[in-house]
């Protein structure tokens, strides 16, 4: 029986998480409907809630707003918007930190998070996965005089929490493995091991 039930635990307990989130997700999102005015949300036009529609409007907000800020028009007002929350004390703080971490971790041509690694942290002999977050400053890089790397280094279970460390380059190890996987290979504190790319394509072969 305990291991029938260990079983079913392994089934239910991450499709509820899944859930879980996907509910959570989809009502902070609906809560966007009431920004609208009362005659065009929907239970003054259908007569009830519909789930999943903040959803959609969230999309097409941020798709549109992406869009407009594309055009030469749209560039110069994202200037001057940008501007004006510069002039606000608390608010210039705020912004300008989440906008360079946003920019630099979903700029396309950055290379913030696209690079699994392998390190030795805390102490020589112990080796733990890092993700290669850019390059340290030209201070740094001048007064240490060895080509280094930015890396961050998450905790376990919980990568959003980690610490940040420059070392040489020569002292890290690139992986094979994406970053999904490194992930996936961090949360289930090694428990999830990547599949060996090498060993999956031979063993496709032989099955061939």
């Amino acid at each position: 029986m305990r291991k029938y039930f260990v079983t079913g635990l392994l089934i239910w307990v991450p499709l509820a998480i899944t859930l879980w989130v996907l509910d959570l997700i989809v009502t902070t999102m609906d809560s966007t409907l009431l920004l609208l005015p009362l005659q065009w949300q929907p239970r003054s036009l259908f007569g009830r809630d519909i789930p999943g529609l903040g959803v959609v409007l969230t999309a097409l907000v941020v798709a549109l707003t992406g869009l407009l800020a594309r055009n030469f028009i749209g560039e110069r007002l994202v200037v001057y918007w940008e501007a004006l929350l510069g002039r606000i004390p608390i608010v210039r703080s705020i912004y300008s930190s989440v906008k360079q971490v946003s920019d630099t971790i979903l700029s396309p041509n950055g290379q913030a998070f696209r690079r699994a690694l392998l390190v030795q942290y805390p102490r020589t002999g112990v080796w733990t996965i890092a993700f290669q977050t850019g390059t340290p400053a030209d201070e740094v890089r001048r007064l240490v005089g060895v080509e280094m790397i930015s890396v961050y280094v998450p905790t376990t279970p919980n990568p959003t929490s980690g610490f940040f460390l420059m070392m040489p380059r020569v002292e890290t190890i690139e992986l094979d493995m994406s970053v999904d996987e490194a992930l996936k290979y961090v949360v289930s504190m090694g428990v999830v091991a990547p599949t060996d790319r090498g060993v999956a394509a031979v063993a496709a072969m032989r099955r061939e």
